[in-house]
């Protein structure tokens, strides 16, 4: 699947927030708030370079928790007419304007926010847009879960053959190839 620069940092952006909200580890306890504070959106902001979203507060952390909740429930819908009337309902709200921009080093990509938006319609418009293009590509079965026991955390599968489990950022899939290795060996040896 040819993904241009700009939606993979996208995408890469939505894993992350959505990534950022407490979830059940299944069994391993409820992981706590990354997106606590107004200084946790500034980080998040600042490690996505997410340019003009202006000085945040209480307004934007709240906003942006509800993009997050929105990004889950594309992530969790079951088919692609469900996934498509959600993201066009949150690229509505956000407002898009669609324009052609090169900065901060970047090469020539487009931008779905409204010049002046705040940050929670940046990351919806961007976001969404993203996602837009991933069901209208039909690869809705991309957006993924990890299905480790103890994880759940979001991924996007961008493998050819659409067979990734595991997400990247816990080492899941290391873990678990290792202890069905140990359990074979047990079993032989047994």
């Amino acid at each position: 699947m040819l993904i241009p620069h700009d939606t993979r940092f996208a995408l890469d952006m939505v894993v992350d927030l959505v990534n950022t909200a407490p979830q059940d580890d299944h069994g391993a306890g409820v992981t706590e708030e990354r997106l606590a504070d107004v200084a946790a959106l500034e980080t998040f902001v600042q490690a996505h370079s997410i340019s003009d979203v202006g000085e945040l507060g209480g307004r934007d952390l709240h906003a942006v928790r509800r993009v997050r909740d929105r990004f889950a429930e594309i992530f969790a819908a079951s088919e692609r007419r469900a996934a498509a009337e959600l993201v066009n309902d949150l690229v509505a709200e956000a407002g898009t304007t669609p324009q052609l921009t090169d900065h901060d080093g970047y090469d020539w990509h487009v931008h779905y926010f409204a010049p002046g938006a705040s940050v929670a319609d940046h990351l919806a418009a961007d976001g969404g847009m993203a996602l837009a293009f991933i069901v209208v590509a039909g690869e809705q079965e991309r957006l993924r879960r990890c299905e480790a026991p103890d994880c759940g955390r979001a991924f996007v599968d961008l493998s050819r053959n659409r067979s990734r489990r595991y997400c990247d950022s816990r080492t899941c899939g290391n873990r678990l190839h290792v202890a069905a290795y140990r359990a074979r060996r047990k079993e032989a040896a047994g």
